[in-house]
């Protein structure tokens, strides 16, 4: 495809929110050897994405500008790159891609690497797909880190999932209760019902005391905490951990990284840890396949076609999304 051009959605600098991104036409870039080249049919944003313009990893990420945001993808594969024999033109994929590179997911073409990018089932639309490399493989990972087992086989254990209805949020309430887990969630008013459907045994509204405060309505304590909220302070957490409780934080910031480090030289029984997720393609596949299965629910918030990805853009900074934001060309 080369010398074809492309619509994509891009920024040039740090900063400056919706307002900074530019509907412009690029070329299609080539896969490169171990890519593959996907037409999208379907894009997820995270706050990562937004966190990323803002400057959270600066100067690391992006490693250059312009940059076109946006990791989660689905769509089809039309050009295979060298040394890439596992798919073929036609092929419906969904892919997680590497955030610091040119050209994402916010655009009518991408490259992936062949070994983060799985086959979509046909079970499982192009925008549920794309919701799972990053927000899906966040609350699987989370939880294998806590010593989850998916089968039920594993102990029971007491877990909370704060902001619950978010994008990781409501799968990880999902995946905890194959788990085997009782779960108490967090979320607003508004959505208490839809957490409530999706599996949680307690709901707290983090606006009331009681859901500022944690505390699970039957007194239980907590073995782990998937921390999915705004910053929360340890001292909120603690009194309501059993005596080995986790708190598994997902968006890691100074005040997390002080606590952790503070728990880790006082040997702690009562931990905080520190998740970075990673793309592993066979836990994508397992995913997929609980989707297909119904086992798993993506709730998408809503969908903007590319020409309107401001508006998602927008409503990602906002936050309270509930579930995931698609945008698709």
């Amino acid at each position: 495809m080369a010398g074809k051009m492309m619509r994509a959605v891009l920024y040039d600098s740090y900063g400056g929110g919706t307002a900074a991104l530019k509907q412009v036409e690029v070329p299609v870039p080539s896969p490169s050897k171990g890519e593959v080249l996907v037409k999208v049919k379907a894009t997820a944003l995270n706050p990562f994405d937004w966190k990323i313009q803002k400057g959270a990893l600066r100067p690391f990420m992006p490693k250059k500008f312009p940059f076109i945001p946006a990791i989660e993808i689905a769509g089809e594969v039309v050009e295979v790159g060298p040394g890439v024999e596992n798919f073929k033109p036609g092929d419906k994929v969904i892919a997680g891609l590497d955030v610091g590179q040119t050209g994402g997911g916010l655009a009518e073409y991408c490259a992936a690497k062949a070994d983060v990018t799985v086959l979509r089932p046909s079970e499982v639309s192009a925008a549920e797909g794309a919701c799972l490399p990053a927000a899906g493989l966040t609350a699987h990972g989370a939880l294998i880190s806590a010593g989850f087992k998916f089968d039920g086989s594993g102990p029971q254990k007491n877990i909370l999932v704060t902001a619950a209805s978010g994008g990781v949020g409501h799968l990880a309430i999902q995946l905890a209760k194959l788990g085997n887990a009782h779960v108490t969630a967090t979320c607003g008013a508004r959505n208490l019902d839809l957490v409530r459907s999706l599996g949680a045994d307690e709901v707290l509204d983090y606006k009331t005391p009681e859901g500022a405060a944690l505390k699970s309505p039957s007194g239980k304590k907590y073995d782990v905490v998937i921390q999915c909220a705004p910053p929360i302070p340890w001292s909120v957490f603690e009194p309501n951990l059993s005596p080995t409780g986790k708190v598994i934080e997902l968006s890691p910031g100074v005040s997390s990284m002080w606590t952790f480090a503070v728990k880790k030289l006082t040997l702690s029984k009562k931990k905080l840890v520190l998740f970075f997720a990673s793309v592993k393609a066979e836990n994508l596949v397992y995913l997929a396949d609980l989707v297909k299965q119904g086992k798993l629910k993506v709730v998408i918030d809503c969908k903007h076609p590319l020409s309107d990805a401001g508006a998602a853009w927008t409503k990602c900074i906002n936050g309270h999304a509930t579930g995931k934001i698609v945008v698709e060309p």
